[in-house]
């Protein structure tokens, strides 16, 4: 094996190895940073000698095409459901049905694991290595998800030595559950609510929906984990219990839940389900109940199935976390740029430990899709910390009273005309000079961390500024002064003083975190770098003509319309002049480019970054020489994915022959003297860092 080859194989093992402790034993061996620095290498090192690539490299988790559908898989060894108990009654009744089959006269050991709500798949290994990952399907037949399976963290492309008494099966399939934590659900509603795009009901529809893309890239950006809990079959000998089977699979490298308990009998697995209901809600993830399981194998094969169900197991439901309660009303609330969302007024009812008096309904068409009328019995659903919403109402309990709720066509806050855009879910107000409820929120915005950053302001204080009449926009917070605040409750010497000298430190904040803070349709943090470098000032963009906005890389006829309409407004012209006259200017000079390996090149980003910010990233684009851009042509040197890209981004840089790079990739082209990785030679590979010290 030549040098570099073997470089290729240690990184391989090495990754592997930290993959295992950051998955399974969620024991990082080292930080991201040494990881990404690693795995940059073994790109690179692969890049320049593409004949070392192998199947099971970390760096090919994500590779293959999208595909038009997935075929059909028939599972040597159909996947069963499970019988039902909702009861301790009902569990007694089946402890003692295959107590009496066994004929045994001491007590029947069971292991107790969390149900977890996600969706069943089912992984073969050949000598070692993932061939294939499907779903369950009806039970025979499922469908072939292998190339999306292979992007999932914790689910191993290659199985670890389990130590001297056990050896690695020729054929092993493994049984399992793909889920998504509810913390990691949350997150990519809220990208995905962001986006315009359409919201997961609950973390089990997300974690089937993701698993189920058509783009591997797209799985590859959603927050999905695995848990083994079974062995389908194995070519060799496997454990002889189920409790010494999970510690099996944990040793080949699989994650599994810590959360599964070996019970010695029936009462002490029934306590133990108790104790798991009572703290359902503690649950990084959703579980609707425990599955128990005979812990002895060869009594699990003398019980054998009954229909499609195995008599050695049963899943004790937890009592659905959901309720009911009626819809008293259906209020409006208006955000910043003008956008109205509906929000539900409810009879307040205990839900997950807590009393829920509203709940969302997220947008005009929700509430009609459903025909939801205030006066309804409605259900409601409450997943761990997850915002309550409304599902759907119960039909069958309307009396006639319930009245069909009107989307507004005004204003609720000012009266103005709502409007809505082409392919927008959303209504809005587009009164943005003089809505009180859009000065609150803009004032919310104006004074957050990303933008002007004026500490000792939040909602309670922009509502508070605005009905005593202080601020009448943006540009008032600048005229606050001491006697504004005297005889106020709640304001003393030291806090107006604190106060005053956090808007004043504010005057001095850079142009582009000006601009973030003007809340100007489409224009974040990365587009505001962009037209900060481009034009200087302030007054230079004020002035600009569409097209010439436009003309900047990276800003497209949309947010040049848009950033050109803001300036033509006279209302915005005028709290722009008074920030000015109040010593808030936005100075700014460009950084200097520096030439380096991206000199010349055009980077497009897609998706959320791990180690840096989007605009982060852009900052360093633009530092090595290289331009930053929001589209794929074929100008376009690479394309820069992280977590949820762009699928059409995506398609389109492979239509176009771009190059998709991982974040990874991309600290590797900073590296790297070559323009990116695929061009890399052997020498130009950067020097291996150090094996971590693991004492």
């Amino acid at each position: 094996m030549t040098d570099l080859g073997a470089r290729a194989a240690a990184l391989r093992a090495l990754l592997h190895e930290y993959d295992y402790h950051y998955h399974v034993l969620d024991a990082p061996l080292v930080s991201d940073a040494e990881y990404d620095a690693l795995i940059a290498e073994l790109r690179a090192i692969e890049a320049a000698a593409p004949h070392l690539i192998a199947e099971d490299s970390p760096t090919q988790r994500i590779g293959a095409t999208p595909t038009d559908r997935f075929a059909k898989v028939r599972h040597p060894i159909p996947m069963l459901s499970l019988a039902n108990a909702f009861t301790d009654a009902d569990v007694l009744a089946w402890h003692d049905r295959i107590h009496r089959a066994l004929a045994l006269d001491t007590p029947l050991a069971l292991v107790a694991e969390p149900k977890i709500d996600g969706l069943a798949i089912t992984l073969m290994y050949e000598h070692g290595r993932l061939v294939r990952g499907a779903t369950r399907g009806d039970g025979e037949i499922g469908e072939d998800v292998s190339a999306n399976v292979r992007t999932i963290g914790s689910i191993p492309l290659t199985l670890r030595d389990p130590g001297p008494t056990w050896a690695i099966p020729d054929m092993l399939e493994v049984r399992g559950e793909v889920y998504m934590r509810i913390a990691d659900f949350d997150a990519l509603n809220q990208r995905l609510a962001l986006a315009g795009e359409r919201v997961a009901a609950n973390p089990r529809n997300a974690a089937a929906g993701s698993l189920r893309q058509r783009d591997p890239a797209i799985t590859a950006g959603r927050p999905l984990r695995f848990f083994a809990y079974g062995i389908a079959m194995s070519s060799d000998a496997t454990p002889p219990s189920q409790w010494h089977a999970l510690a099996w699979l944990r040793a080949l490298g699989f994650a599994v839940n810590d959360d599964a308990q070996r019970c010695a009998d029936v009462a002490t697995a029934l306590a133990y389900c108790r104790t798991w209901m009572q703290r359902r809600d503690q649950l990084a993830y959703e579980a609707d109940g425990m599955v128990l399981k005979v812990d002895d194998v060869t009594q699990q094969a003398e019980l054998g199935h009954v229909g499609r169900e195995p008599r050695w197991a049963i899943a004790y439901k937890f009592p659905a976390r959901e309720t009911s309660s009626r819809l008293l009303d259906i209020v409006i609330h208006v955000g910043r740029t003008g956008v109205i969302t509906p929000q539900a007024v409810i009879e307040p009812v205990e839900l997950g430990g807590v009393t829920v008096r509203h709940a969302t309904l997220h947008h005009a068409d929700y509430i009609a899709e459903r025909d939801i009328r205030i006066g309804d019995i409605v259900i409601i659903k409450r997943a761990g910390d997850v915002i309550p919403q409304i599902i759907a109402p119960i039909v069958e309990r309307r009396d006639g009273t319930e009245q069909p709720w009107q989307a507004p066509v005004q204003c609720p806050a000012c009266g103005s005309a709502l409007e809505r855009s082409a392919g927008e879910v959303a209504l809005r107000c587009g009164n943005v000079g003089t809505c009180p409820a859009q000065l609150v929120r803009r004032i919310e915005h104006f004074v957050s961390r990303g933008a002007m950053d004026i500490a000792g302001i939040g909602e309670r204080q922009a509502q508070q500024f605005v009905e005593r009449g202080w601020v009448h926009d943006i540009a008032d917070l600048y005229r606050l002064d001491a006697a504004c605040f005297a005889g106020v409750e709640g304001y003393g010497e030291r806090r107006i003083s604190n106060l005053l000298a956090a808007i004043a430190e504010s005057r001095s904040r850079p142009l582009p975190r000006l601009l973030v803070g003007l809340c100007i349709r489409h224009v974040g943090e990365a587009v505001a770098q962009q037209l900060a470098d481009a034009f200087g000032s302030l007054d230079a963009l004020a002035a600009a003509p569409a097209e010439h906005i436009a003309a900047i890389d990276g800003i497209g006829p949309t947010i040049a319309a848009s950033v050109a309409r803001y300036f033509a407004e006279p209302t915005n012209r005028a709290v722009i002049a008074r920030l000015q006259q109040a010593g808030v200017v936005g100075a700014w000079q460009a950084p200097p480019r520096r030439g380096s390996a991206l000199t010349g090149k055009t980077l497009v980003i897609s998706g959320t970054l791990g180690a840096l910010s989007r605009e982060q990233a852009s900052a360093l684009i633009v530092a090595h020489g290289g331009k930053a851009t929001g589209s794929v042509t074929r100008k376009t040197s690479a394309l820069i994915v992280g977590s949820d890209p762009s699928a059409s981004k995506i398609a389109r840089a492979q239509e176009l022959g771009v190059p998709v790079l991982d974040e990874a990739a991309f600290q590797a082209m900073l590296t790297l003297s070559a323009p990116y990785p695929t061009a890399a030679a052997a020498g130009d590979l950067p020097a291996a860092p150090p094996e971590p010290d693991r004492t």
